[in-house]
């Protein structure tokens, strides 16, 4: 059997790293987030449910640094979830394919989904 010279399928080495590469991994990558977010929901619902004693275990939890570095997590993935799943909208629609508008939305994405976050944030923490 004689080996053909065949052209090698192409490997992350290959390929330089753009905004939009990276975005493409980051929805993958919070929607797994999310699922976790929804079992950290489902912990303060129960705790709610279970009395002042689980609730209070929660609280604590959750005003620790650790708490509220999960939480600010869960924040910016929902952020940047809900932005890129936006951009996908109007992908399906056909619309924002142009390499330079494709580079645009990346960064809107990216500038939206801190600006909302921060704005959660400060909402929450009754700033605004």
């Amino acid at each position: 059997m004689s080996h053909a010279k065949r052209p090698t399928s192409p490997h992350l080495q290959i390929y330089s790293w753009s905004l939009e590469m990276a975005l493409s991994i980051f929805h993958r990558a919070t929607g797994v987030a999310l699922g976790g977010g929804a079992l950290l929901m489902t912990w303060w619902i129960i705790a709610i449910a279970t009395g002042p004693d689980a609730y209070d275990q929660f609280r604590m939890f959750m005003s620790s640094i650790v708490g509220k570095t999960v939480l600010l997590g869960f924040t910016f993935s929902l952020m940047l979830h809900l932005c890129n799943g936006i951009r996908h909208l109007f992908w399906d629609m056909g619309k924002g394919f142009d390499l330079e508008e494709t580079h645009r939305s990346s960064k809107m994405v990216l500038l939206f989904s801190v600006m909302l976050t921060v704005l959660s944030w400060a909402v929450g923490y009754g700033m605004i």
